[in-house]
């Protein structure tokens, strides 16, 4: 990766020089991705062989940690969470699981791996809560998590963009087409898809993102003279934190003061 100078936020023009920059990524090795998929299939093994034992007729898991008004509303609060290990279908889990792979070990690498499950989580809560707040339909699936780091995907871009040069805009149009199919599949009649879910999950994916997640700022060092560095704090992070999971929290409390 290449940017014009060290102290420079602008692309180069042409003629001027490109100074090599060694990016340091955070880890190397997404593993929180890899239990999240693990954890995730393997629960789905649970739902099925559930149903295959009642014929068809319960589904255990989804009882116990679906998202279900009802028991929410009498204090089962870890609903908001446990959806997204919760699918209904295999192609259902196929897709969410295959969007997690795809986006991913790309962000864990940058954000770390304590990090990168806060954003994860927290894409979840959101959207579960919204959910719970705006739709009285039972839901399950990862979807709400996967579009908080599709958010975080596109604050990422857009925040480092000047790493990025011409392909940043590109980037962003693409995930914003991605954003706004999917959302338009859950409009349509019959579909089952939890939109609010969905926009739960991108709005707190990219509260999130946008206090927490990485800014890289080159500085001396490195085998080529300069390096890439991520100058959040870890204060920052921590308030990224308390701010999008403040806001659903509080969401959801005055959900629950009006039933």
């Amino acid at each position: 990766m290449t940017l014009q100078s060290p102290d420079s936020n602008a692309p180069a023009q042409p003629g001027e020089a490109r100074v090599p920059v060694t990016l340091k990524a955070v880890i190397k090795k997404p593993t929180v991705t890899y239990v999240i998929l693990a954890v995730t299939i393997s629960i789905y093994g649970l739902q099925y062989l559930s149903q295959a034992l009642t014929g068809g007729a319960y589904d255990l898991p989804f009882f116990l940690g679906g998202k279900i008004n009802e028991f929410i509303l009498k204090g089962e609060i870890w609903r908001l969470i446990t959806p997204v290990l919760l699918h209904g279908s295999l192609m259902h889990i196929a897709f969410n699981m295959y969007a997690l792979f795809s986006i991913g070990p790309s962000l864990e690498r940058h954000y770390g791996h304590s990090r990168f499950l806060m954003l994860y989580l927290i894409g979840g809560f959101a959207g579960n809560a919204l959910s719970f707040v705006l739709s009285p339909n039972p839901s399950l699936g990862a979807s709400t998590a996967v579009f908080g780091l599709v958010a975080a995907e596109a604050v990422f871009i857009f925040k480092n963009r000047n790493l990025f040069g011409n392909r940043a805009r590109s980037m962003l149009m693409n995930l914003g087409l991605i954003i706004i199919v999917n959302l338009a599949l859950g409009l349509s009649a019959g579909s089952g898809i939890d939109n609010w879910g969905h926009l739960g999950g991108l709005a707190g994916g990219l509260i999130f993102a946008w206090e927490a997640g990485p800014l890289y700022k080159i500085q001396t060092g490195g085998a080529t003279g300069y390096e890439l560095l991520d100058s959040k704090s870890r204060e920052q992070v921590w308030w990224g934190v308390m701010l999008s999971a403040g806001l659903f929290t509080a969401v959801v409390i005055g959900r629950l003061l009006v039933k």
